[in-house]
């Protein structure tokens, strides 16, 4: 599966896609700016008209789509010049860099870049999306502020995992990390999760952790499902991963699993046996878009190339 539609929602909002000279309303909508493969214009030139068009004060929510050829050019042009408008956008709460399709760019191949300058510029940002993991560069940082993490991946470097580790993020509530294949990318494995992110526990505030499109599902659930701390999230997210019935007897029989609010395993390889057991479970499971491996018995994420 590739990612084919843009985002249609976020931070609460309906995303609508920027046009040069239409009126502009950001306190109804999250604008998405789009930079053509064969525009002339840059996605600094584009946000410079959007600041002149809008209210810069009213956009609290902003969504980055292409940059002229993402798959060739790195995102720093653009994460630079959002952090050179910090002083425009004093309202700025949620951000997310590289809402594209794969008509847009292969998720894999997207060139991301560093976003110390930018958190720097931010301190009261409280969501961050980003989609892409070459050449990014996030992390470790310290945000008071960040409520919402979400890092998507085709493949997911350990090092990132690592810096998010490392970073100091007392209000962070959501985290969600798309882990992806090791042919794109994929360099870790449990004991990255459990003694490097998770070596202390869970932050106190997380109340929603999805590690999710993970190909490496099966051993992620049964580490969570003998995890006491995992009692304390709302929500646990292993979709769009290989999970088959190994991981899924373990949630289905641990203690707590069965205080969250949710679990979501769209996307997964479990047999109707074991599905009856997770769908027992007092929560609200989501068991949508089964899978079945193929002849050979291989598994696939939903996203990765």
């Amino acid at each position: 599966m590739t990612i084919s539609d843009h985002s249609e929602r976020f931070a609460g909002k309906p995303v609508k896609e920027y046009t040069p000279g239409e009126p502009v309303d950001a306190s109804q909508y999250a604008y998405r700016l789009v930079v053509e493969y064969d525009s002339e214009t840059g996605m600094d030139a584009l946000l410079d008209q959007f600041l002149a068009e809008a209210d810069p004060a009213s956009v609290d929510a902003l969504v980055i789509g292409a940059w002229n050829e993402p798959f060739d050019a790195s995102a720093q042009h653009v994460l630079d010049a959002l952090a050179a408008k910090a002083d425009t956008l004093v309202n700025l709460r949620a951000l997310f860099v590289g809402d594209m399709t794969v008509e847009d760019c292969e998720i894999s191949w997207i060139v991301q870049g560093n976003y110390d300058g930018l958190m720097n510029a931010y301190p009261k940002l409280e969501e961050l999306v980003v989609r892409g993991g070459t050449d990014l560069d996030l992390g470790p940082f310290k945000h008071e502020h960040l409520k919402r993490l979400t890092v998507q991946t085709g493949g997911l470097p350990s090092q990132i995992v690592r810096n998010v580790a490392m970073s100091i993020l007392p209000a962070l509530e959501h985290l969600e990390l798309w882990l992806g294949e090791d042919g794109y990318g994929f360099d870790g494995n449990v004991a990255l999760f459990r003694d490097e992110l998770f070596a202390n526990g869970k932050p106190a505030a997380l109340r929603s952790l999805g590690l999710v499109d993970s190909e490496i599902a099966d051993e992620l659930a049964v580490w969570l499902a003998a995890t006491p701390w995992v009692a304390e999230l709302d929500t646990l997210d292993l979709s769009m991963g290989t999970l088959g019935d190994e991981g899924a007897e373990a949630l289905a029989a641990s203690p707590y699993i069965r205080e969250l609010a949710e679990l979501k395993l769209s996307h997964h390889y479990i047999s109707p046996a074991v599905q009856a057991k997770l769908k027992a479970l007092p929560l609200a499971v989501d068991l949508s878009d089964p899978q079945e491996a193929d002849e050979d018995g291989d598994r696939y994420v939903a996203v990765s190339e």
